[in-house]
């Protein structure tokens, strides 16, 4: 299976380059693409390249070009190397690079715009626009789901890494009138002791105790019935949150969310959500909650998308690659309403973009996404 795909990566970029020699410069719409082709990530590379031609397959427009070229991993040299082979090919709107790290090395390119997957930054720059699944984009849904839900006490849970002063701050910049922010130690050890002192575990685990030794020696059957309610039970008494949106992935994720419920955290009483997952199906197995929801790309559109990258290439693709398809139709869509594309600017338009991933807009240089909320509950992802 490697040996194909490596032989129609080939064919592809064989073709995307004959398309560039065969076709009149003035005519053509040219566009690079950014994509690690060797180092860790190069099956996204590879994922994105073949998601590129599923959209131009559906553009079906012989006036599009398209260059790829490997931009590494980490690799500074590599990518500036790229990026002038891309430039001088004629192209000067570029899909990539996938990391937020690469994107500090394009500024020196002002005459040509870059549309990057990469979902750090939502602001539109001089030249380089973010079209990933933005942070803002995702805490903009969870705060109007929440408040539609009429809970008012929202503890935001952050990791405690190199990500977390950006995250306080988008935090911090959209104003939202969450209750609490609370920074946490993903080693599990450290992590059981947080989560229990900020759940108020101990003495809610007290409280139980104390009651049921008010009632052990009472025989009425109001209260033999509530001794037998409370035998059930781990503590007594609610924390003081109504709400809670853990902004992590994969197992630190399952570990938080365990935690809680190891703290009796009740879900009839608080509302747990997450960031996006692309729809991990992990979660339906791993993790001890009943229900969890969390904002997400268009669940229909992504599956017919999957489905039909599966039944041309043989496999899955990676979830960044539906961005690539979606990068390429915008740019598209841009071209022909313009007539040409010169900076980010000819971007800003007020109607909304419907793409792949549902329907995004560029609103006073932000790009935003609208995006559905999603429930994982008895094995299935449904939207809410």
């Amino acid at each position: 299976m490697k040996k194909k795909i490596f032989l129609l990566i080939s064919y592809i970029i064989f073709f995307f380059n004959n398309n560039l020699l065969s076709e009149e410069k003035d005519k053509h719409l040219k566009v690079g693409l950014l994509a690690p082709f060797s180092g860790q990530y190069k099956e996204i590379g590879d994922s994105m390249l073949y998601s590129i031609q599923i959209a131009l397959n559906e553009i079906n427009d012989k006036n599009i070009t398209v260059i790829p070229r490997d931009s590494g991993l980490n690799n500074k040299d590599k990518l500036i190397s790229s990026i002038d082979e891309i430039k001088n090919s004629g192209a000067k709107i570029v899909i990539g690079p996938i990391t937020f790290e690469d994107l500090s090395f394009l500024k020196k390119y002002k005459d040509m715009v870059f549309i990057s997957p990469s979902n750090i930054n939502s602001d539109i720059s001089d030249n380089i626009i973010s079209i990933g699944i933005n942070l803002e984009s995702q805490l903009l849904a969870l705060s109007n789901f929440i408040e539609k839900q009429k809970k008012t006490k929202t503890l935001v849970l952050i990791p405690d890494n190199e990500n977390s002063e950006l995250i306080l701050s988008k935090i911090k910049k959209l104003e939202l009138s969450f209750f609490k922010t609370f920074e946490y130690n993903s080693d599990p050890k450290i992590l059981t002791g947080q989560i229990e002192k900020l759940t108020n575990y101990s003495q809610r685990k007290r409280n139980l105790e104390t009651r049921k030794k008010m009632l052990e020696n009472k025989e009425d059957p109001s209260s033999l019935k509530e001794l037998e309610k409370l035998e059930q039970r781990y503590t007594l008494g609610k924390v003081n949150f109504d709400s809670v949106i853990v902004i992590d992935y994969g197992d630190s994720l399952k570990s938080i969310l365990t935690s809680l419920i190891f703290s009796d955290v009740n879900e009839r009483d608080v509302l747990f959500t997450t960031v996006n997952q692309w729809f991990d199906e992990s979660l339906f197995y791993e993790n001890s909650l009943e229900t969890l929801y969390y904002p997400s790309v268009n669940y229909k559109n992504f599956k017919k998308y999957e489905n039909q990258y599966k039944k041309l290439f043989g496999e899955k693709p990676k979830e960044m690659s539906i961005l690539a398809y979606d990068a390429l139709g915008l740019i598209y869509f841009i071209w022909r309403k313009n007539k040409k594309i010169s900076s980010t600017k000819d971007f800003i338009i007020k109607k909304k973009i419907k793409g792949k991933i549902g329907n995004f807009s560029f609103d006073k240089f932000k790009v935003i996404q609208e995006l559905n909320i999603y429930k994982i509950q008895n094995g299935k992802i449904t939207k809410f």
